[in-house]
């Protein structure tokens, strides 16, 4: 892993773009202080130029150097989160580029919790832009074989480092206001922002108008497979499956639940996921892209519970469901 670690800080040096593994989904990375490097980015994504991505740093040390008029809320988010999945949208720093801002004066920025990334950051000293390892608005990568499937030897290297622990983007929370505000759900919630900072906070939908902040993953559709999927309430599942069985479609099934009817059960690629949100939400994508390249014409996804546990899955649920499925 030292020699990888090595040549991935090597090709990063030389402005080239390295798969980086984190906790939450591979990402594509660049230095983040080089445009041209940050552009090769943007073009492998096929990514809006105008949307910002999220800067990783090694240490919280090295936040000054990315964001100013740092909030004490930012430091002790820092201390609770990082290394982790939150991602803190502050001002940024003088000298920043465009190229990772979309033109903005902010910056979105976190210390990914992954023992390799972390190394190569240290040993590369600057931050690194790394938006996830996909085609925009497409399932992002939880291994390494996942970002090879989607760019072959596009990519100048992939950091090999086993497959991500949480499996789903990061919470981004703005700074920027005289209140938090939680721009993308993840696993930090709202509630344990507030838990460190006191007070209030909020939460809000993707926004909506082109004045407001771009977020990454902000889209309504996003996370998407090229298969339709549509979302099923967990009551219907059987019988939407057997409907679309008699029209002779080929089904993929996720659901925590088991059919009882054995022809239901045996009906296509039918994967059982876990009953937690947390391990349901570690296999999503990995499922997801399994079912993608299977040859089904529809997946079905059962509803899951909409406690607040399950928020951060029901909001990548919903963004790949949009569009819909037909009347499958």
């Amino acid at each position: 892993m030292n020699d990888d670690v090595a040549r991935a800080v090597s090709l990063l040096q030389a402005g080239g773009v390295v798969a980086l593994p984190t906790e939450t989904v591979y990402g594509l990375g660049a230095d983040a202080s080089n445009p041209q490097a940050v552009a090769k980015v943007f073009a492998l994504k096929g990514r809006p130029a105008d949307h910002p991505l999220i800067v990783h740093i090694g240490s919280i040390d090295k936040l000054p150097q990315w964001a100013r008029e740092i909030p004490a809320s930012a430091y002790k988010l820092a201390e609770r989160y990082w290394p982790g999945p939150l991602t803190m949208i502050l001002k940024r720093a003088p000298g920043v580029t465009d190229a990772v801002t979309g033109g903005q004066d902010t910056i979105g920025v976190r210390v990914p919790d992954h023992p390799a990334t972390l190394q190569v950051l240290e040993q590369f000293g600057g931050g690194v832009a790394a938006p996830s390892a996909n085609r925009f608005g497409k399932v992002s990568p939880t291994c390494a074989a996942h970002v090879a499937a989607e760019f072959g030897d596009e990519v100048d290297f992939i950091l090999d480092g086993g497959w991500c622990s949480v499996g789903l983007e990061s919470t981004i929370v703005d700074l920027t206001g005289a209140t938090p505000r939680v721009l993308r759900v993840g696993s930090v919630t709202l509630a344990d922002i507030m838990d460190v900072l006191g007070g209030h906070g909020s939460a809000e939908e993707a926004p909506g108008s082109a004045e407001a902040v771009k977020v990454p993953g902000s889209h309504l559709k996003h996370y998407s497979p090229e298969t339709p999927l549509c979302l099923v309430p967990a009551e219907e599942i059987s019988a939407r499956v057997e409907r679309a069985l008699g029209r002779g479609s080929r089904v993929g099934v996720i659901a925590r639940s088991v059919p009882e009817d054995a022809r239901v059960a045996s009906a296509g690629e039918w994967v059982g996921m876990p009953e937690d949100a947390e391990g349901y939400g570690r296999l999503l994508y990995a499922t997801m892209r399994d079912l993608d390249g299977s040859g089904c014409e529809v997946i079905l996804v059962e509803e899951p519970p909409t406690s607040m546990e399950w928020e951060v899955v029901i909001d990548r649920l919903t963004r790949a469901a949009s569009g819909g499925c037909g009347d499958q």
